[in-house]
């Protein structure tokens, strides 16, 4: 039986609408199944030539591959745009202009949303944070739906009697959201990031970002990171979190979490490691806090917590060598925060490269001109981070000849750190991948 089947409940916000989904994949085909159960049959449209979940859509769902369809956008009453899909691209502006409303899952579902959101962006940190806070809401016995830009589509979670949801939500999900009423929401950091995407710069991004906090009940804010606040608000009219300063911090002489006032765990009982997973945690419990979910279940969890794959992982540790896969740090944020703090004995052989998305690398330097650094490059952009230290560097075409030079050199205290600084796209299907090939070769070669 085909999940389109089923009772369909007519809606009236929709019904008689011409709906266009701009964009198959999961996302898309969550939302031709909500149109459908309303009484509403969409026409689909893909810039691919065969779309992932095209062989998916019922007989009586029309679709257009290969392109956009001119004629069809015109005749459109809403149009439900993909993240995927630049809200610059020229047919979309041209809607926009004649007043057809453009909108994402992320607005439909929160039109519809039957318990209180709990939303998180950021440059970086965020699908560990939303997972984190998943599991707590778990852990204390909560009926949580977890998804949006992680897992699962937002729509899916829709009706299956939960009393929490926890999202988290792309920059480009949160420019076609005006309807977001979160109970708590957070914006982790904010670097460069997507700038192909945003000709205008961080400020244009950072906007983007910001909208998270539109009506939301809770506003929580990096307390090092002035770019996380709501525009207009002082840092004292937020709940921050921070290192050694703020409501929720991170105490690094005595190595604590301490939550407003009061030491709650010693990192050291933690499965995570690293200065950016203690923020994540403090970004996380505080979340949990403010929307009500018990401290006793979000410290056990933060106990047993182990971390995302390809997210800071230890895949391999031998012969007092450890190799660690990163490879979600697809911008250079992301790898500043794997290196803010790192302590290695030994050398920490870095591995940079990949599609950089028209960003600066130059901040990097301040992180690798410690000594015990060497820089391994490779990929579409490994000519530009090699040029950051080329006294310390290697250009290779791919990684896989990068971890194949610098394995003969490895010695008891060293790393291997993958934390590319850029996407993975040029070279490798994706950032999975990427990590997945990672940790083979260091099987391998450790």
């Amino acid at each position: 039986m085909s999940i389109y089947q089923g009772s369909k409940q007519p809606d009236e916000k929709y019904l008689g609408k011409k709906v266009i989904i701009v964009g198959l994949g999961l996302t898309g085909l969550s939302c031709v199944h909500f149109f459908l159960t309303r009484g509403v049959v969409p026409r689909v449209m893909d810039t691919r030539a065969v779309p992932p979940g095209v062989d998916k859509l019922p007989e009586n769902v029309e679709c257009h591959c290969g392109s956009l369809n001119d004629e069809w956008l015109q005749e459109a009453d809403l149009i439900v745009a993909s993240p995927g899909i630049a809200l610059a691209t020229k047919q979309l502006q041209q809607a926009a202009s004649q007043g057809i409303e453009i909108v994402g899952d992320i607005e439909l579902f929160c039109r519809e949303a039957d318990a209180p959101i709990i939303a998180i962006t950021g440059s970086n940190g965020k699908s560990t944070v939303t997972s984190l806070v998943g599991e707590m809401a778990k852990a204390a016995g909560i009926s949580v739906g977890v998804g949006g830009n992680i897992g699962i589509p937002a729509l899916s979670l829709l009706n299956s009697g939960h009393e929490l949801y926890v999202l988290e939500l792309s920059s480009f999900q949160l420019e076609t959201t005006s309807s977001l009423k979160a109970i708590a929401a957070t914006v982790l950091n904010i670097s460069e990031d997507h700038m192909d995407r945003y000709p205008l710069g961080l400020q244009q991004y950072r906007e983007a970002k910001l909208k998270i906090y539109h009506n939301a009940l809770n506003c929580i804010v990096n307390a090092q990171d002035p770019l996380t606040l709501p525009q207009n608000y002082s840092v004292n009219e937020c709940i921050s979190f921070g290192l050694n300063s703020g409501d929720y911090f991170f105490d690094t002489q005595k190595r604590v979490l301490v939550a407003k006032g009061e030491a709650v765990l010693d990192v050291a009982q933690m499965h995570m490691t690293g200065q950016h997973n203690y923020l994540n945690a403090l970004a996380a419990l505080a979340l949990a806090d403010t929307a009500g979910i018990a401290r006793s279940a979000s410290i056990q969890v933060l106990k047993t917590y182990a971390g995302l794959v390809h997210r800071f992982q230890l895949v391999l540790f031998n012969k007092g060598v450890r190799w660690i896969n990163d490879s979600k740090a697809t911008n250079v944020g992301s790898t500043e925060a794997a290196l803010n703090g790192l302590h290695v004995d030994g050398t920490i052989y870095l591995l940079l490269g990949g599609d950089g998305k028209s960003a600066d690398f130059s901040s990097l330097k301040n992180y690798i001109s410690a000594d015990n650094y060497r820089l391994y490059c490779f990929g579409r952009d490994g000519k530009a981070l090699a040029q950051l230290a080329p006294e310390k560097s290697v250009l290779t075409d791919t990684m896989e000849q990068s971890l194949r030079q610098l394995a003969p050199s490895l010695k008891n205290g060293d790393m291997v750190l993958l934390s590319p600084a850029c996407a993975s796209l040029d070279q490798f299907k994706s950032f999975e991948q990427r990590g997945d090939i990672f940790a083979q070769l260091a099987k391998e070669l450790g």
